[in-house]
């Protein structure tokens, strides 16, 4: 599932081609909604929030996607190959003399700003950990209203905090020394403001992309445990082990030995 920066570059990416410009044409695969109410909007802001993305439009109206395991945003110039097959392609916009393609989006939808404000899911969302304006007040009051759960849970719960996703929550984790399966009432306020800083400045590093990196200065690689189950710790030569976590089973690679239950 892409992580929080990986939503940040697809709206960087889509901003210059689209924001100020008008629909000229547009197609749906599916008919999620009236497509024809995309035709001669202007887009006025391409936003990011966590792992969702919005589309403002000049009508007062949004385009919401969220992008699950696979789902992409690509700009082609007319007649450029697509990467992906024209299966996959959800909505296609013409717009700046250009194709916007969404590709295999989780969710897609077309929302009023009526439903905007009483969405399920993305008014729940925590504090944006890659926003300028993060409130690590909040996003600590979040974490103690569920100190029955899990640290490697808690981080990945987009109410707490939104952004972080596998990849990113067993990096910090490891990086903090902190176990993945230890609740998080046993960890103080400090701690717990210690590691969204620390996952604040990666996420704001990664913004630029192309490459998700939390190890630097390094020649061994990327990333510290993540994908690397079975292979000795970089830092202390035990196995890094990997278990699914929570209900729906998401990845957390750990070191038990630089990470030791509490």
């Amino acid at each position: 599932m892409p992580e929080g920066d990986t939503i940040y570059r697809t709206a960087t990416t889509l901003r210059p081609a689209m924001e100020g410009k008008t629909i000229a044409l547009a197609r749906l695969r599916d008919r999620q909604f009236e497509v024809e109410r995309l035709i001669g909007a202007t887009v006025d802001r391409v936003e990011a929030r966590g792992k969702h993305l919005l589309m403002h439009l000049s009508t007062g109206e949004f385009i919401h996607s969220h992008m699950g395991m696979t789902g992409s945003w690509h700009i082609y110039h007319p007649g450029q190959p697509w990467r992906k097959s024209e299966h996959y392609a959800a909505l296609w916009l013409d717009i700046n003399s250009l194709e916007v393609i969404c590709f295999s989006p989780k969710q897609l939808e077309m929302l009023t700003a009526d439903q905007l404000r009483r969405h399920p899911h993305i008014q729940r969302l925590g504090p944006d950990l890659a926003d300028k304006q993060f409130e690590m007040a909040e996003a600590i009051a979040r974490f103690r209203a569920r100190n029955h759960l899990p640290l490697g849970e808690a981080v990945m719960n987009q109410t707490i905090v939104c952004g972080i996703g596998n990849i990113y929550k067993s990096e910090i984790l490891f990086i903090m020394r902190f176990d993945p399966f230890t609740p998080v009432e046993r960890f103080t306020d400090d701690e717990l403001g210690a590691m969204l800083t620390k996952g604040r400045a990666l996420m704001l590093r990664n913004l630029g992309g192309p490459n998700r990196t939390t190890r630097f200065g390094s020649d061994a690689g990327r990333l510290w445990v993540y994908g690397r189950s079975g292979t000795p710790c970089p830092k202390c030569g035990a196995q890094i082990e990997l278990r699914r976590q929570g209900e729906a089973g998401r990845t957390t690679c750990w070191c038990p030995q630089c990470q030791p239950a509490r």
